[in-house]
């Protein structure tokens, strides 16, 4: 018997039909809005006056910052809502950088922790990426990083040494979230332990894909793809020691994002060890179904009605390029240091991947191991919450035209097409 919710079509993307409380809350922040000012002197000196410190550390954060306030203020297209919380968003940001400088101050022995041969998953949203990253999150023996702790590394000093108000914190936030949003599971799951992309802590050095999500800035965009990412990886490896620190012992990290397919350079530069999975499906399929997932998270954050054809097409066109750089880039990481993993082959037998993945990794699989994952999959069984019908229609996309631009990674990877 097949239990779970049938199948839906949002079809409020551009016109949001949002809960009561949900527009109250909207209403309540436009006059705040107007106070808001996107500029690095206020997003950090919003973050000293919420933790009375002042250490930011290495200033090649300070760039991008810049740039990306500069597009979110003029580019973004926000809501009252949107500005309110992307400015709330860059100071939290902010506010945990001054935290994990005065933790590496407190323990400098943190930056000696090895961050040796990490597993990465680098694919696009629904390629596999997030059921895979959860199976091997399963395994006790690796490390990964929960929602809760990727929106705060380092906990204010008052809970020093504790995870229970992070995880209390973490929780209010995605109840917010689900209200809003009470689709979004159907699409990607969220809860406060659910295994997470480590964009969030590239957020914290102010160069990160997660920006691309806040809304099309082709300011931002440009002055991303134009830098050398690598300092911003070495943050990412300060971070990952510090977070190993706090919470040992388990040193072998599993890291995911879809950003890592056009930034294989600098993850190379700095993680030279790691053991890289691609993940490849239909980029036609992907392109519908992630295009769907940010307008539909855009409907607090964007002005209304939500330019779906804008948000739609300018993911297309971010699509195209990372799967442009993946293709161009990908002998990048050794053929013993890498896989590359097709969606349908996955679906078939996942477990049956994973054990590929552990043996070029050389990491052990053994019986304890794949019970692990039993009882993950018998606890998360996939689709339990129903799936959302896509059309590229909806942004004003021609699948047919979308086959041909892609058809270079399609072939290059021997792609199975859905459509």
């Amino acid at each position: 018997m097949n239990d779970r919710p049938a199948p839906i079509r949002i079809d409020d993307l551009a016109e949001p039909e949002l809960p009561a409380e949900i527009v109250e809350m909207m209403e309540q922040t436009a006059p705040m809005a107007e106070q808001i000012e996107l500029s690095p002197e206020a997003v950090l000196g919003a973050a000293t006056a919420q933790t009375g410190l002042h250490d930011f550390g290495s200033d090649e954060f300070r760039a991008p910052l810049e740039v990306l306030c500069a597009a979110l203020d003029t580019e973004s297209d926000l809501s009252p809502m949107g500005r309110v919380s992307s400015f709330s968003q860059l100071a939290a940001f902010a506010a945990n950088r001054l935290r994990v400088e005065q933790y590496i101050k407190d323990h400098p022995e943190a930056l000696e922790v090895p961050i040796d041969r990490p597993i990465v998953i680098a694919g696009l949203p629904r390629t596999g990426t997030t059921h895979l990253h959860n199976l091997m999150s399963a395994d006790p023996a690796l490390r990964s990083l929960p929602w809760w702790e990727a929106m705060e590394p380092v906990p204010p000093p008052e809970e020093a040494g504790t995870t229970e108000g992070r995880i209390e914190r973490a929780k209010a936030g995605l109840a917010v979230l689900h209200t809003a949003l009470p689709h979004y599971d159907r699409m990607h799951e969220m809860t406060w332990d659910h295994v997470h992309e480590e964009i969030h802590l590239l957020g914290i050095d102010f160069s990160t894909m997660l920006f691309d999500c806040m809304a099309p800035m082709p300011t931002w965009r440009s002055y991303y793809q134009s830098h050398d990412q690598t300092p911003h990886y070495r943050y990412l490896k300060r971070l990952l020691q510090v977070l190993t620190h706090q919470r040992p012992p388990r040193e072998r990290w599993v890291l995911k994002s879809p950003q890592h397919l056009e930034q294989i350079g600098p993850l190379m530069n700095v993680f030279g060890d790691a053991t890289v999975v691609f993940t490849h499906r239909d980029p036609v399929s992907i392109t519908a179904s992630f295009a769907t997932m940010i307008c539909y998270s855009a409907r607090m954050s964007a002005a209304h009605p939500v330019d779906t054809h804008r948000i739609g097409q300018w993911w297309g066109q971010l699509i195209e390029d990372m799967l442009r750089s993946c293709t161009n880039d990908r002998d990048l990481v050794p053929p013993e240091q890498s896989i590359d993993v097709l969606f349908h082959e996955f679906m078939a037998d996942d477990v049956a991947t994973v054990e590929r993945i552990y043996r070029l990794a050389d990491q052990p699989f053994d019986s304890g191991v794949k019970a692990a994952m039993d009882d993950y999959m018998a606890d998360h069984p996939r689709g339990r919450h129903g799936r959302v019908i896509y059309d590229l229609a909806d942004f004003g996309m021609d699948p047919a035209e979308r086959r041909r631009a892609l058809s270079f990674y399609t072939d290059r990877f021997a792609v199975e097409l859905e459509h």
